[in-house]
Protein backbone atom coordinates (compact mmCIF):
# COMPACT_ATOMS: atom_id res chain seq x y z
CA UNK A 1 0.00 0.00 0.00
CA UNK A 2 1.65 3.38 -1.06
CA UNK A 3 1.62 6.69 1.14
CA UNK A 4 1.81 4.76 4.49
CA UNK A 5 4.48 5.30 7.07
CA UNK A 6 6.37 3.22 9.69
CA UNK A 7 6.34 5.38 12.98
CA UNK A 8 7.59 2.08 14.14
CA UNK A 9 7.49 -1.46 13.58
CA UNK A 10 3.92 -2.02 14.67
CA UNK A 11 2.51 1.98 14.47
CA UNK A 12 1.28 3.35 10.73
CA UNK A 13 1.06 6.80 9.86
CA UNK A 14 -2.12 6.55 7.85
CA UNK A 15 -3.15 10.42 7.52
CA UNK A 16 -4.11 11.99 4.41
CA UNK A 17 -3.04 15.28 2.97
CA UNK A 18 -5.53 18.07 1.85
CA UNK A 19 -4.65 20.61 -0.93
CA UNK A 20 -7.97 21.33 -1.76
CA UNK A 21 -9.84 22.82 1.51
CA UNK A 22 -9.03 26.81 1.52
CA UNK A 23 -9.55 28.02 4.88
CA UNK A 24 -8.61 25.68 7.95
CA UNK A 25 -11.98 26.23 10.19
CA UNK A 26 -13.72 28.43 7.33
CA UNK A 27 -11.18 31.16 8.36
CA UNK A 28 -7.56 30.97 8.41
CA UNK A 29 -5.73 30.46 4.65
CA UNK A 30 -4.35 27.11 3.78
CA UNK A 31 -1.81 28.29 1.45
CA UNK A 32 -0.04 25.34 1.06
CA UNK A 33 -2.52 23.13 2.60
CA UNK A 34 -2.51 21.12 5.77
CA UNK A 35 -2.31 17.55 7.02
CA UNK A 36 -4.38 15.40 8.51
CA UNK A 37 -2.63 12.56 10.51
CA UNK A 38 -3.67 9.11 11.78
CA UNK A 39 -2.35 6.54 13.38
CA UNK A 40 -3.23 2.45 13.69
CA UNK A 41 -1.18 0.33 15.89
CA UNK A 42 -1.01 -3.40 15.00
CA UNK A 43 -1.01 -5.58 18.47
CA UNK A 44 -2.54 -8.44 19.79
CA UNK A 45 -5.29 -5.38 19.99
CA UNK A 46 -5.92 -2.97 16.79
CA UNK A 47 -6.22 0.52 18.33
CA UNK A 48 -7.16 3.59 15.84
CA UNK A 49 -6.01 7.01 17.32
CA UNK A 50 -8.04 9.94 15.86
CA UNK A 51 -9.44 9.94 12.19
CA UNK A 52 -9.53 12.22 10.02
CA UNK A 53 -11.22 15.67 7.81
CA UNK A 54 -15.15 13.74 6.70
CA UNK A 55 -14.37 15.06 3.14
CA UNK A 56 -10.58 13.43 3.09
CA UNK A 57 -12.24 10.35 3.81
CA UNK A 58 -12.00 7.83 1.20
CA UNK A 59 -8.55 7.67 1.19
CA UNK A 60 -8.09 7.32 5.23
CA UNK A 61 -10.38 4.19 4.81
CA UNK A 62 -8.14 2.73 2.01
CA UNK A 63 -5.07 3.45 3.81
CA UNK A 64 -6.48 1.83 6.70
CA UNK A 65 -7.76 -1.11 5.01
CA UNK A 66 -4.59 -1.38 3.41
CA UNK A 67 -2.79 -1.92 6.87
CA UNK A 68 -5.40 -4.28 8.30
CA UNK A 69 -5.39 -6.96 5.56
CA UNK A 70 -8.85 -8.24 6.84
CA UNK A 71 -8.40 -7.29 10.72
CA UNK A 72 -10.65 -5.61 12.36
CA UNK A 73 -9.97 -2.29 14.59
CA UNK A 74 -10.39 -3.10 18.18
CA UNK A 75 -10.57 0.46 19.43
CA UNK A 76 -10.68 4.11 18.49
CA UNK A 77 -8.92 6.55 20.60
CA UNK A 78 -10.66 9.98 20.40
CA UNK A 79 -7.79 12.42 21.48
CA UNK A 80 -10.46 15.48 20.63
CA UNK A 81 -13.76 15.60 19.07
CA UNK A 82 -12.87 18.55 16.22
CA UNK A 83 -14.55 17.48 13.24
CA UNK A 84 -11.20 17.77 11.76
CA UNK A 85 -9.87 14.29 13.23
CA UNK A 86 -13.52 12.97 14.43
CA UNK A 87 -15.07 13.53 11.16
CA UNK A 88 -14.61 10.50 9.91
CA UNK A 89 -15.80 8.29 13.07
CA UNK A 90 -18.85 7.12 12.01
CA UNK A 91 -17.31 5.47 8.26
CA UNK A 92 -14.91 3.53 11.19
CA UNK A 93 -18.16 2.69 12.79
CA UNK A 94 -19.59 1.18 10.25
CA UNK A 95 -17.18 -0.69 8.95
CA UNK A 96 -16.03 -2.12 11.69
CA UNK A 97 -18.69 -2.37 14.15
CA UNK A 98 -17.30 -4.14 17.36
CA UNK A 99 -14.75 -1.12 17.53
CA UNK A 100 -14.76 -0.17 20.95
CA UNK A 101 -14.46 3.99 21.41
CA UNK A 102 -12.29 5.34 23.76
CA UNK A 103 -12.38 8.86 25.25
CA UNK A 104 -12.86 10.67 27.88
CA UNK A 105 -15.92 11.60 30.45
CA UNK A 106 -16.17 15.42 28.40
CA UNK A 107 -15.98 13.53 24.97
CA UNK A 108 -18.69 11.33 24.51
CA UNK A 109 -21.21 13.96 25.38
CA UNK A 110 -19.60 16.31 21.96
CA UNK A 111 -19.70 13.21 20.28
CA UNK A 112 -23.73 12.61 20.79
CA UNK A 113 -23.96 16.68 19.81
CA UNK A 114 -21.63 16.40 16.44
CA UNK A 115 -23.72 12.90 15.43
CA UNK A 116 -27.28 11.51 15.85
CA UNK A 117 -25.44 8.53 17.92
CA UNK A 118 -28.77 6.91 18.60
CA UNK A 119 -29.38 7.14 15.03
CA UNK A 120 -25.91 6.34 13.85
CA UNK A 121 -25.89 3.06 15.98
CA UNK A 122 -22.44 4.77 17.86
CA UNK A 123 -23.86 4.96 21.37
CA UNK A 124 -22.99 1.46 22.59
CA UNK A 125 -18.85 -0.03 23.22
CA UNK A 126 -17.67 3.10 24.77
CA UNK A 127 -14.54 2.97 26.97
CA UNK A 128 -13.90 6.20 28.95
CA UNK A 129 -10.96 6.96 30.59
CA UNK A 130 -9.68 9.51 33.11
CA UNK A 131 -5.59 10.66 34.18
CA UNK A 132 -3.44 7.71 34.49
CA UNK A 133 -5.72 4.79 33.21
CA UNK A 134 -4.27 2.25 31.01
CA UNK A 135 -4.78 0.17 27.93
CA UNK A 136 -3.29 -2.80 26.82
CA UNK A 137 -2.78 -4.03 23.76
CA UNK A 138 -0.38 -6.61 23.59
CA UNK A 139 3.37 -5.20 23.12
CA UNK A 140 2.12 -2.14 23.18
CA UNK A 141 0.27 -0.10 26.33
CA UNK A 142 -1.91 3.34 26.20
CA UNK A 143 -1.73 5.65 28.98
CA UNK A 144 -4.10 8.49 28.63
CA UNK A 145 -3.79 12.16 29.89
CA UNK A 146 -6.02 14.98 30.19
CA UNK A 147 -4.97 18.02 28.77
CA UNK A 148 -7.67 20.42 28.98
CA UNK A 149 -8.23 23.64 27.15
CA UNK A 150 -5.38 22.70 25.04
CA UNK A 151 -7.78 23.43 23.49
CA UNK A 152 -11.02 21.98 24.15
CA UNK A 153 -12.42 20.81 27.41
CA UNK A 154 -12.46 17.49 26.23
CA UNK A 155 -8.36 17.23 24.42
CA UNK A 156 -6.82 14.50 26.11
CA UNK A 157 -3.35 13.05 24.61
CA UNK A 158 -1.89 9.48 24.00
CA UNK A 159 1.35 7.99 24.96
CA UNK A 160 2.55 4.36 23.92
CA UNK A 161 4.77 3.42 26.66
CA UNK A 162 7.34 1.16 24.58
CA UNK A 163 8.20 3.43 21.71
CA UNK A 164 7.77 6.41 23.88
CA UNK A 165 5.22 7.81 21.30
CA UNK A 166 3.12 10.67 22.50
CA UNK A 167 -0.20 11.36 20.19
CA UNK A 168 -0.68 14.31 20.73
CA UNK A 169 -3.15 15.62 18.78
CA UNK A 170 -4.10 19.34 18.03
CA UNK A 171 -0.49 20.10 20.40
CA UNK A 172 2.14 20.31 18.42
CA UNK A 173 0.60 20.56 15.26
CA UNK A 174 1.29 22.72 12.11
CA UNK A 175 -0.15 23.77 9.24
CA UNK A 176 1.20 22.37 6.01
CA UNK A 177 0.89 19.61 3.66
CA UNK A 178 2.94 16.70 4.02
CA UNK A 179 4.98 16.93 0.94
CA UNK A 180 7.17 13.52 0.61
CA UNK A 181 7.96 12.82 4.25
CA UNK A 182 5.96 13.09 7.19
CA UNK A 183 9.33 12.87 9.78
CA UNK A 184 11.16 16.12 11.05
CA UNK A 185 14.29 15.19 9.93
CA UNK A 186 12.86 14.42 6.21
CA UNK A 187 11.28 18.71 5.81
CA UNK A 188 12.42 21.76 5.56
CA UNK A 189 11.59 22.59 9.31
CA UNK A 190 11.60 26.61 8.56
CA UNK A 191 8.72 26.84 6.89
CA UNK A 192 6.91 23.81 9.11
CA UNK A 193 7.97 25.88 12.21
CA UNK A 194 6.50 29.24 10.19
CA UNK A 195 3.55 27.90 9.76
CA UNK A 196 3.06 25.86 13.27
CA UNK A 197 3.69 29.03 15.11
CA UNK A 198 0.55 30.74 13.04
CA UNK A 199 -1.20 27.19 13.77
CA UNK A 200 -0.11 27.92 17.49
CA UNK A 201 -0.97 31.65 18.11
CA UNK A 202 -4.32 31.55 16.31
CA UNK A 203 -6.11 28.31 17.59
CA UNK A 204 -4.39 27.65 20.64
CA UNK A 205 -2.81 31.04 21.43
CA UNK A 206 -5.35 32.12 24.12
CA UNK A 207 -4.85 28.98 26.04
CA UNK A 208 -1.51 29.80 27.46
CA UNK A 209 -1.61 28.75 31.15
CA UNK A 210 -3.42 25.20 30.27
CA UNK A 211 -0.67 24.74 27.54
CA UNK A 212 1.86 25.63 30.45
CA UNK A 213 0.16 23.06 32.62
CA UNK A 214 0.36 20.59 30.41
CA UNK A 215 3.56 20.96 29.32
CA UNK A 216 4.74 20.39 33.03
CA UNK A 217 2.54 17.10 32.77
CA UNK A 218 4.04 15.87 30.12
CA UNK A 219 7.58 16.40 30.89
CA UNK A 220 8.09 13.06 32.76
CA UNK A 221 7.29 11.27 30.51
CA UNK A 222 10.29 9.80 28.22
CA UNK A 223 8.81 10.90 24.99
CA UNK A 224 11.44 9.53 22.20
CA UNK A 225 8.31 10.98 19.07
CA UNK A 226 5.33 13.15 19.06
CA UNK A 227 3.13 12.52 16.76
CA UNK A 228 0.33 15.26 16.18
CA UNK A 229 -3.12 15.51 14.20
CA UNK A 230 -1.41 18.16 11.75
CA UNK A 231 2.09 18.67 10.13
CA UNK A 232 5.51 16.37 10.86
CA UNK A 233 6.00 13.93 13.20
CA UNK A 234 8.84 14.44 15.69
CA UNK A 235 11.47 11.99 15.94
CA UNK A 236 14.99 13.82 16.10
CA UNK A 237 14.61 16.84 17.63
CA UNK A 238 11.95 16.55 20.79
CA UNK A 239 13.67 19.46 23.03
CA UNK A 240 13.32 21.89 20.00
CA UNK A 241 9.33 21.58 19.58
CA UNK A 242 8.93 21.54 23.66
CA UNK A 243 10.72 24.60 23.83
CA UNK A 244 8.82 26.20 20.82
CA UNK A 245 5.34 25.51 22.90
CA UNK A 246 6.80 26.61 26.20
CA UNK A 247 7.74 29.70 24.78
CA UNK A 248 4.94 30.45 22.73
CA UNK A 249 2.56 29.57 25.45
CA UNK A 250 4.47 32.32 27.98
CA UNK A 251 4.21 34.62 24.72
CA UNK A 252 7.79 35.05 25.10
CA UNK A 253 9.23 36.51 21.72
CA UNK A 254 11.65 34.55 19.91
CA UNK A 255 13.19 37.50 18.03
CA UNK A 256 13.88 41.01 18.28
CA UNK A 257 12.52 42.39 15.00
CA UNK A 258 9.56 44.77 14.94
CA UNK A 259 5.77 44.13 13.13
CA UNK A 260 4.54 47.24 12.00
CA UNK A 261 0.72 47.17 10.74
CA UNK A 262 -1.70 50.20 9.73
CA UNK A 263 -4.99 51.07 7.92
CA UNK A 264 -4.70 53.17 5.94
CA UNK A 265 -7.81 54.66 3.55
CA UNK A 266 -5.81 57.19 1.41
CA UNK A 267 -1.87 56.33 1.63
CA UNK A 268 -1.59 59.13 4.84
CA UNK A 269 -1.25 56.43 7.23
CA UNK A 270 0.80 54.20 4.93
CA UNK A 271 2.94 56.79 4.53
CA UNK A 272 3.54 56.89 8.06
CA UNK A 273 4.16 52.74 8.57
CA UNK A 274 7.23 53.78 6.20
CA UNK A 275 8.37 56.24 8.04
CA UNK A 276 8.64 54.30 11.14
CA UNK A 277 10.22 51.23 9.21
CA UNK A 278 12.44 53.76 7.26
CA UNK A 279 13.80 54.62 10.63
CA UNK A 280 13.94 51.68 12.63
CA UNK A 281 16.31 50.25 9.74
CA UNK A 282 18.43 53.11 10.48
CA UNK A 283 18.78 52.32 14.03
CA UNK A 284 19.55 49.00 12.94
CA UNK A 285 17.00 47.11 13.37
CA UNK A 286 16.98 44.24 10.85
CA UNK A 287 13.70 41.88 11.24
CA UNK A 288 11.15 44.77 10.07
CA UNK A 289 7.90 43.13 8.98
CA UNK A 290 5.49 46.09 7.23
CA UNK A 291 1.66 45.23 7.41
CA UNK A 292 -1.30 46.47 5.27
CA UNK A 293 -4.28 45.08 7.40
CA UNK A 294 -6.86 45.47 4.89
CA UNK A 295 -4.53 43.00 2.37
CA UNK A 296 -2.73 40.59 4.89
CA UNK A 297 -4.88 37.81 6.36
CA UNK A 298 -4.56 38.39 10.13
CA UNK A 299 -3.56 34.94 11.15
CA UNK A 300 0.22 35.88 9.22
CA UNK A 301 0.21 39.33 11.07
CA UNK A 302 -0.28 37.33 14.48
CA UNK A 303 1.97 34.55 14.38
CA UNK A 304 4.54 37.71 13.80
CA UNK A 305 3.46 39.16 16.46
CA UNK A 306 4.09 35.84 18.24
CA UNK A 307 7.38 35.89 17.05
CA UNK A 308 8.84 39.22 17.48
CA UNK A 309 9.36 41.67 20.43
CA UNK A 310 8.17 44.65 19.04
CA UNK A 311 5.05 46.19 17.57
CA UNK A 312 3.78 49.21 16.49
CA UNK A 313 -0.26 49.74 14.93
CA UNK A 314 -1.51 52.76 13.21
CA UNK A 315 -4.89 53.03 11.87
CA UNK A 316 -6.91 55.93 10.46
CA UNK A 317 -9.85 57.29 11.58
CA UNK A 318 -12.76 55.84 10.81
CA UNK A 319 -16.40 56.64 11.80
CA UNK A 320 -14.25 58.30 15.57
CA UNK A 321 -12.92 54.71 15.75
CA UNK A 322 -10.30 52.19 14.97
CA UNK A 323 -10.24 51.43 11.10
CA UNK A 324 -12.17 48.53 10.67
CA UNK A 325 -9.43 46.46 9.13
CA UNK A 326 -7.09 47.26 11.92
CA UNK A 327 -9.89 46.75 14.88
CA UNK A 328 -10.47 42.46 14.12
CA UNK A 329 -6.78 42.38 14.83
CA UNK A 330 -6.52 44.24 18.24
CA UNK A 331 -9.86 42.43 19.30
CA UNK A 332 -8.12 39.06 19.12
CA UNK A 333 -4.94 39.98 20.36
CA UNK A 334 -6.67 41.68 23.72
CA UNK A 335 -9.21 38.57 24.00
CA UNK A 336 -5.68 36.26 23.67
CA UNK A 337 -4.49 38.98 26.52
CA UNK A 338 -0.72 39.92 24.77
CA UNK A 339 1.92 40.40 26.94
CA UNK A 340 5.67 40.95 26.40
CA UNK A 341 5.86 43.57 23.81
CA UNK A 342 6.68 46.56 23.14
CA UNK A 343 3.67 48.78 21.49
CA UNK A 344 3.89 51.91 19.50
CA UNK A 345 1.00 54.02 18.04
CA UNK A 346 0.66 56.40 15.57
CA UNK A 347 -2.77 57.24 13.19
CA UNK A 348 -4.28 59.69 10.60
CA UNK A 349 -7.20 61.77 10.99
CA UNK A 350 -8.63 64.57 8.90
CA UNK A 351 -11.87 66.35 11.17
CA UNK A 352 -12.30 63.81 14.11
CA UNK A 353 -9.94 61.32 15.59
CA UNK A 354 -10.58 57.27 16.96
CA UNK A 355 -8.29 55.63 15.39
CA UNK A 356 -5.42 56.64 17.91
CA UNK A 357 -7.47 56.96 20.52
CA UNK A 358 -9.04 53.28 20.34
CA UNK A 359 -5.42 51.96 19.97
CA UNK A 360 -3.93 53.36 23.19
CA UNK A 361 -7.46 52.03 24.80
CA UNK A 362 -6.62 48.59 23.34
CA UNK A 363 -2.89 49.38 25.12
CA UNK A 364 -4.77 50.00 28.12
CA UNK A 365 -6.39 47.09 28.28
CA UNK A 366 -3.60 44.28 28.53
CA UNK A 367 -1.09 43.71 31.16
CA UNK A 368 2.64 43.81 30.32
CA UNK A 369 2.59 45.62 27.08
CA UNK A 370 4.68 48.57 27.35
CA UNK A 371 3.72 52.03 25.38
CA UNK A 372 7.21 53.50 23.90
CA UNK A 373 6.95 56.72 22.48
CA UNK A 374 4.48 59.23 22.08
CA UNK A 375 1.22 58.31 20.41
CA UNK A 376 1.51 60.76 17.07
CA UNK A 377 -1.54 61.47 15.62
CA UNK A 378 -1.76 63.51 12.01
CA UNK A 379 -4.16 65.36 10.48
CA UNK A 380 -3.83 65.08 6.30
CA UNK A 381 -1.02 64.50 4.79
CA UNK A 382 2.26 63.90 7.27
CA UNK A 383 4.41 67.72 7.51
CA UNK A 384 8.10 67.57 8.77
CA UNK A 385 7.19 67.50 11.86
CA UNK A 386 5.34 64.88 11.87
CA UNK A 387 8.07 62.84 10.24
CA UNK A 388 9.93 64.15 13.30
CA UNK A 389 7.41 63.06 15.52
CA UNK A 390 7.23 59.33 13.97
CA UNK A 391 10.92 58.66 13.65
CA UNK A 392 11.19 58.98 17.69
CA UNK A 393 8.44 56.25 18.17
CA UNK A 394 11.07 54.35 16.10
CA UNK A 395 13.93 55.36 17.88
CA UNK A 396 12.40 54.56 21.19
CA UNK A 397 11.16 51.32 20.08
CA UNK A 398 14.80 50.69 18.60
CA UNK A 399 16.42 51.63 22.27
CA UNK A 400 14.02 49.13 23.84
CA UNK A 401 14.80 46.27 21.86
CA UNK A 402 18.76 46.83 22.02
CA UNK A 403 18.59 47.10 25.78
CA UNK A 404 16.66 43.94 26.07
CA UNK A 405 19.62 42.23 24.55
CA UNK A 406 21.98 42.78 27.30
Amino acid sequence: MHNIENVSDDIFWVGVNDRKTQRFENYLPLDKGVSYNSYLILDEKVALIDTVEIGTSENFLEKVEGVLQGRKIDYLIINHMEPDHAGAIKDIIRLYPDVTLVGNVKTFPMLDAFYDCAKEGCENNRLVVKEGDTLELGKHTLTFAMVPMVHWPESMVTYESSTGTLFSNDAFGSFGSLDGGIFDDQLNLSFYEDEMRRYYSNIVGKYGAPTQAAIKKLGGLDIKCIAPCHGPVWRTDISRVLGHYDAWSKMEPEAEGVVIVYGSMYGNTEKMANAIARQLSKEGIIDIKLYDASKTDHSYIISDIWKYQGLIIGSCSHNNAVYPKVQPLLSKLQNYGLKNRYLGIFGNMMWSGGGVKGIQAFADSLRGVEVVGEPVEVKGSPRSEDYTKLEAIATAMADKLKAARK
